[in-house]
């Protein structure tokens, strides 16, 4: 099940886990950025990113293990190394069966169990395997996919239940396109030479999982073959990232027994009984998908097509199967597309593993041992703080007419704000986890959870709910509840820090904040109500203007390269690039509101506006690798690091007047090509 197409915003390029250290357990902080990761010969106002972190750029190395390095990284480590001692603590401890304590503590101890994951190979998949082997026809293969009870349909249909964007109150059953193992579909298209590297390089993963499986290498070659000859079939039906982007175009409700004029030879009443769902309507993403998969189930070798259902077994599997296994995925996914050199050590994949299939219960403990209550207090004030700027700032905008104002406003001041953690938590009740048997632990998470989401389809939605873990370093907008939501885990140093003068609090975690309530607004978020539903709410002169002004930002991020002129794809990343501008212009107009920002008062040399812009430059001192930048740039809707920091300032006349840009300056932009939306 595929629940990300919900949420259209969430800040950083990977959700990462961060610590979140209470008072007691740090000493406190003298010093809220480093002045020594910065490069003093670098012109502030030709490159900001530099001046601000080309020292640490320079002197810092990407540690084997990660894809990358920088301020999300190194919380990310932190944290694991915190939500570790919680695991070996309670994996330690004699438990209730069924307690938080004993489903965590276990699931925990069977992932580390790598004696007892080597002695069953892939056992564990066998009889799955073994099903496919009998099946004959298109309807075999349709009815099998259904029946998946861990995973039903998601080899050839994604599916997942949430909010009906149209009827945002109540949850609908909704399929999306899928089918494909590379990052996008002009991976299968494109003929430079990285992009038939990694095309060779899937063809290597998918053979060895075969002959990890039992089959002769020269069989495995042609089943390769096979599949990659089918993927790019299936490409051939695939949306662009960019057109992912338009939610009007993805929304197609349909009565399931009218979807014969789409797919004559997929019966959808049947196809979603067997699955379980009691709902006689769906909304369908990308319909040519499933025009396209029809066709293609119809006219293909039922060999091939049946090897394409192995495939996805095995590589769904494989980080829970036995180390050959976990070798060839990380090769593929770690080496080959992100250019990672090592696997992570086992205890933090498998902490990470909790966190993504228990996360409620491994969050429980985390907040109660390492969030501090004064973050949270301190968090909603920051937050208030920026709704009633930006409310200001819409009621001041020169372009907008006052009756699409009015809707505006209405839409800020209903957002539904979450800080910290969940006021109720998941309970897992239906999980039956054991401490000998991870791959059968991975299955029950996922049944059960696709059992609760079954169950809500049609239901009223349940606001209280979360998309994040509470230790993750991340946040988001989510257009159907209209909410914005801050994880524990993203309030911390350098993000935010209790003792921190309100110059850097309000550049890092307030910019944050900023880009979240923008993200209601971006080319995405704009589509949506205040009641979360996907309707025009714009007068046609206004929506006309707002489109002219996402032109201009599109125009300026499709100017950046990186790798050798490769350059940012505007359009792809027009919505986080809104929501970077405008959210530090809105965080540096409410720092301008509190005390330090009505002062001259120099600190560290720096004036407080310079230290409002240091403080978010350094945020996004993130150093990545070649194949990482490379795979990013063709599917992440945010824009490389580098640019979400100079690109909004090359915006701002508050940040040409901090640091005295001039028109011979390299970030200089007349006024007439500067943008300013929000």
């Amino acid at each position: 099940m595929n629940n990300s197409l919900k949420i259209l915003s969430a800040m950083a390029v990977g959700a990462f886990l961060v610590s979140c250290k209470s008072e007691s357990d740090q000493p406190k902080r003298t010093s809220f950025f480093d002045v020594t990761g910065m490069d003093s010969t670098a012109k502030p106002t030709d490159d900001f990113f530099q001046y601000a972190n080309g020292g640490w750029m320079k002197n810092t190395k990407i540690p084997a293990d990660q894809t990358g390095w920088g301020s999300f990284y190194t919380l990310y480590e932190d944290n694991l190394a915190k939500l570790h001692t919680i695991l070996e603590e309670t994996a330690k401890g004699s438990h209730t069966k069924g307690s938080l304590e004993q489903k965590i503590g276990d699931l925990y101890k069977s992932g580390m169990d790598t004696v007892t994951i080597e002695k069953k190979g892939y056992e564990p998949i066998k009889a799955d395997l073994a099903k496919v082997d009998g099946l004959k026809s298109k309807q075999d293969v349709i009815d099998y996919a259904a029946s998946l009870p861990s995973d039903p349909g998601s080899v050839w249909f994604s599916l997942y239940v949430g909010s009906d964007e149209k009827n945002p109150g109540y949850n609908a059953l909704q399929f999306a396109q899928t089918g494909l193992t590379l990052p996008e579909k002009d991976y299968y298209f494109r003929t430079d030479a990285e992009t038939k590297k990694v095309r060779d390089a899937f063809k290597k993963y998918v053979t060895t999982l075969f002959t990890l499986s039992g089959t002769d290498a020269a069989t495995a070659q042609k089943k390769a073959e096979g599949i990659l000859q089918l993927e790019t079939e299936i490409a051939k039906s695939h949306r662009s990232p960019v057109e992912l982007r338009n939610p009007e175009k993805n929304y197609n409700k349909f009565a399931t027994k009218d979807l014969a004029k789409l797919t004559p030879g997929i019966d959808w009443v049947k196809l979603v009984q067997k699955m379980g769902v009691k709902t006689d309507t769906v909304i369908i993403g990308q319909p040519d998908y499933y025009r396209g998969l029809d066709q293609l189930l119809g006219k293909q070798s039922m060999e091939v097509i049946k090897d394409k259902i192995r495939f996805y077994i095995l590589t769904g599997a494989a980080s829970s199967l036995s180390k050959g296994f976990r070798d060839a995925q990380f090769e593929f996914y770690g080496k080959t597309l992100n250019g990672q050199q090592v696997q992570e050590a086992r205890w933090k994949q498998i902490t990470n593993a909790v966190d993504g299939g228990l996360g409620d219960l491994l969050g429980q403990l985390f907040v109660k041992k390492h969030f501090p209550p004064a973050a949270k207090t301190r968090m909603d004030e920051l937050v208030n703080n920026l709704q009633v700027v930006y409310g200001d700032r819409i009621k001041r905008l020169d372009w907008m007419s006052d009756s699409t104002k009015t809707e505006a406003l209405k839409k800020l001041n209903l957002y539904l704000k979450k800080i910290g953690y969940p006021d109720t938590w998941k309970e897992y009740a239906d999980v039956e986890i054991v401490a000998d048997n991870y791959y059968a632990n991975r299955q029950s998470i996922r049944a059960s959870a696709l059992k609760l989401d079954f169950a809500k389809v049609g239901k009223p939605v349940d606001k209280t709910e979360w998309g994040m873990t509470a230790p993750t370093v991340n946040a988001y907008y989510n257009p159907t509840f209209n909410e914005i939501v801050f994880p524990a885990g993203i309030l911390q140093f350098p993000f935010f820090d209790n003792d921190a003068d309100d110059a850097i609090n309000y550049g890092a975690i307030g910019a944050v904040i900023g880009h979240e309530m923008t993200h209601g607004f971006d080319d995405q978020g704009s589509q949506y109500n205040y009641m979360g539903m996907l309707k025009n709410w714009w007068k046609p002169a206004d929506a006309d203007r707002f489109k002219r002004k996402a032109l201009v930002v599109v125009k300026q991020y499709n100017n950046y390269t990186v790798l050798n002129n490769v350059h940012v794809n505007g359009e792809l990343t027009l919505g986080e690039n809104i929501a970077d501008i405008g959210g530090l212009s809105i965080a540096f107009e409410a720092f301008k509101r509190t005390k330090q920002g009505q002062s001259n008062e120099k600190i560290d040399g720096f004036t407080p506006e310079q230290r409002f812009f240091l403080g978010f430059a350094q945020v996004w001192r993130i150093k990545n690798r070649d194949e990482t930048m490379r795979t990013r740039i063709s599917v992440d809707p945010h824009s490389p690091e580098h640019f979400r920091v100079n690109g909004p300032l090359s915006n701002m006349p508050e940040f040409y007047k901090a640091f005295n840009m001039k028109p011979t300056d390299k970030m200089y932009r007349p006024d007439s090509v500067r943008v300013s939306i929000w």
